[in-house]
């Protein structure tokens, strides 16, 4: 075997090439591989004599704090009305012009008078006459000349010719078409020489006396929250205003998972714009928080935001971030052990699990920590 494979070697010389190419491959990768296993071994015993790595801990107390549900919202008008015709007519005249804010009961548009003030005169007429009637046969019912369906008959000709009455004339007052309550002309869509018949639309009217900011509640937000509570609305124009929750939605969006709430508040003078966002603070109740700089909040591997601690064992510990109000002064926590060891200086460089040498913060950690 091995003087078949010399004589072939000799005559193809290029199999001797490949051969040797082949031994000093494997010659230099066992020697990588040695020196891979070297630099492991001086790591590892590095790594298991180095001290532990040195961080700086601020020991917290847990503080009562009011729990404020944040979130986003617009402001729109408390109501708003689409007036309607309520019987048929030519407008005749308009009322307030676009924009203006009226009282309750201003006119908006006046429709003609066609033939109802006759309708009511006639209306008027007829029931004079059946009134003769009845008192008539109701003076001769005594002495039996009335049969009492000839009374009843004459009573029913004379509920129905008031009946008629109250119609004619409630048509006369359904010529002007008012404002049902004090408020703003946001849009008219007639004017003077337009036909309407009953139901087309005539205007627009907005409660803009009365505001709410219209937000959507998160299912997390959700605990606490109910109607009557009182709340803060920052609004985008730089207004701040106190409002009371007037709706909140009793079933979740099926899309979205939140909850529709408004937070209705005053708008006397009619100063506060209307359709602009707003920031929403309701306080919900009172609870035991920590006070952290928001430059400790840190990631976990899942990007949750929390803080990293340290327990009595001097082993770190990362804990999810449970904000229960934020200001300038730094965000408030919950769910941490109270009191609890928060590093302050070198979470970046630890992980949960680990053990380190813990060190009493300085004077100033939220700017040691930004430092």
């Amino acid at each position: 075997m091995i003087k078949e494979w010399i004589e072939r070697m000799k005559r193809e010389p290029w199999m001797v090439a490949v051969v040797v190419l082949i031994a000093i491959t494997l010659w230099v990768a066992s020697g990588m591989i040695g020196e891979r296993r070297e630099k492991d071994e001086a790591l590892a015993v590095t790594g298991a004599n180095a001290p532990p790595t040195e961080v700086q801990v601020e020991r917290l107390a847990a503080q009562p704090v009011e729990r404020v549900v944040s979130l986003k919202g617009s402001t729109a008008p408390a109501r708003t009305v689409a007036l309607k015709a309520e019987t048929t007519g030519r407008v005749v005249a308009v009322g307030a012009p676009r924009g203006s804010r009226v009282g309750a009961g201003s006119l908006i548009a006046r429709l003609d008078e066609a033939d109802r003030l006759a309708r009511v005169s006639q209306a008027r007429a007829t029931v004079k006459q059946r009134e003769l009637e009845y008192d008539g046969q109701l003076k001769l019912k005594p002495a039996g000349y009335i049969s009492d369906a000839k009374l009843a008959e004459a009573q029913a000709l004379l509920e129905t010719a008031r009946a008629e009455l109250a119609r004619a004339e409630l048509d006369v007052a359904r010529m002007d078409i008012r404002a049902p309550f004090a408020g703003a002309l946001q849009d008219r869509s007639v004017e003077i020489g337009d036909y309407v018949s009953a139901g087309t639309t005539v205007a627009t009217f907005v409660d803009d006396r009365t505001l709410i900011v219209r937000g959507n509640l998160a299912e997390s937000q959700a605990t606490g929250v109910k109607r009557g509570l009182q709340g803060v609305a920052r609004l985008a124009s730089g207004e701040t205003v106190e409002g009371t929750v007037r709706y909140l939605a009793p079933v979740a969006d099926e899309q979205t998972r939140t909850f529709a709430i408004e937070l209705e508040f005053a708008n006397r003078e009619g100063a506060l714009p209307v359709g602009v966002t707003a920031e929403i603070d309701l306080p919900v109740d009172t609870v035991m928080a920590h006070r952290v700089s928001p430059a400790l909040l840190t990631l976990d591997d899942t990007g949750v935001v929390g803080v990293k601690t340290v327990d009595d064992a001097d082993r770190v510990v990362f804990v999810p971030a449970q904000v229960a109000r934020s200001s300038a002064e730094g965000v408030w926590l919950t769910g941490l052990p109270d009191p609890a060891r928060i590093i302050t200086v070198g979470q970046g460089y630890v992980r949960p699990g680990q053990v380190v040498q813990a060190a009493p913060a300085a004077a100033d950690p939220a700017k040691l920590a930004q430092e």
